[in-house]
């Protein structure tokens, strides 16, 4: 299987791109936004001759989601993912101008609403969903066993977690979100986070000092 990250829109968000050697592609976060950004995705499929199966969101915090409608106008696919987090693509244009973002599209209705568990095929591969609540009430990391890799959305970041100051985040349930869920995972586990580099479950068990 291979992973190409997209580092994209203002906020750094991370985009990735998986795929194996059936040609079908799974993408995970798309929050481009400027058109460069989402050429440069739509022509990284073309070119490597890439069908995007799925689309998958962590959360859906705007940031992460700018791209949503236009991977469902481009490539056919809507977004999967929990419905707890709603609010914030149902409000989105209301909550980016809040950071002084004008932003125009409406955030088209999920696909498939994911829960704890829930598994996603394509080509030979297969992800699993797991709630990790406490950034958003929706937040779910993406689990692919067969390759110890995990997209934990910003739930787990490189010697970090992610934050809870928003109205509806929760410290404390972050936190047990991360030790009972993302911290029983093999230690040799890759982590993908959505902003920053990757780390591995190891390490952060012995070095993310919010979690010690």
């Amino acid at each position: 299987m291979e992973i190409k990250k997209f580092i994209v829109n203002p906020i750094q968000v991370n985009c990735y791109l998986l795929w194996d050697e059936t040609g079908e592609a799974l993408l995970i976060d798309c929050g481009a936004w400027f058109p460069n950004e989402r050429e440069q995705i739509r022509s990284f499929l073309q070119t490597e001759g890439l069908t995007l199966k799925h689309y998958l969101n962590t959360h859906l915090h705007f940031d992460h989601i700018f791209g949503n409608a236009f991977v469902e106008e481009t490539f056919g696919v809507k977004a999967w993912a929990s419905d707890g987090d709603w609010h914030w693509a149902a409000n989105i244009k209301e909550r980016v101008a809040r950071f002084g973002i004008k932003y125009e599209e409406d955030v088209p209705a999920l696909g498939r609403i994911l829960k704890d568990g829930d598994e996603i095929l394509f080509g030979n591969q297969r992800a699993v969903a797991i709630a990790v609540p406490g950034h958003s009430p929706g937040s779910l990391a993406y689990y692919l066993p067969d390759h110890k890799v995990v997209f934990t959305g910003d739930a787990l970041f490189n010697q970090s977690i992610g934050r809870t100051d928003f109205p509806d985040s929760d410290h404390r349930q972050l936190l047990a979100s991360i030790r009972e869920k993302l911290f029983t995972l093999p230690d040799d586990t890759v982590v993908y986070p959505g902003h920053e580099e990757k780390t591995t479950i190891g390490f952060e068990k012995q070095h993310n000092m919010f979690l010690r």
